[in-house]
């Protein structure tokens, strides 16, 4: 499954466990771009998400890296 472009939030549960510790990149809000919050690089290092990012050619410095929890248990 591929999780780029969607926000956490709209993960099913089963999703959310499954990238539970791995690294999600996100770009850095700014009043200018004011970004949705999608994942747009997903890895097990914030390293591999940078990689990633260069990749299709995005700066990886306009983007936070942020280790995934796993779901709120409800």
């Amino acid at each position: 499954m591929d999780y780029v472009g969607r926000t956490p939030e709209q993960l099913s549960h089963p999703e959310q466990w499954k990238i539970a510790g791995h690294w999600a990149a996100f770009e850095i809000y700014s009043p200018k771009t004011n970004p949705f919050r999608l994942i747009q690089a997903l890895g097990d290092s914030p390293a591999d998400c940078m990689r990633q990012l260069q990749a299709r050619g995005l700066d990886p410095k306009e983007y936070e890296f942020v280790i995934l929890k796993p779901p709120v248990m409800r």
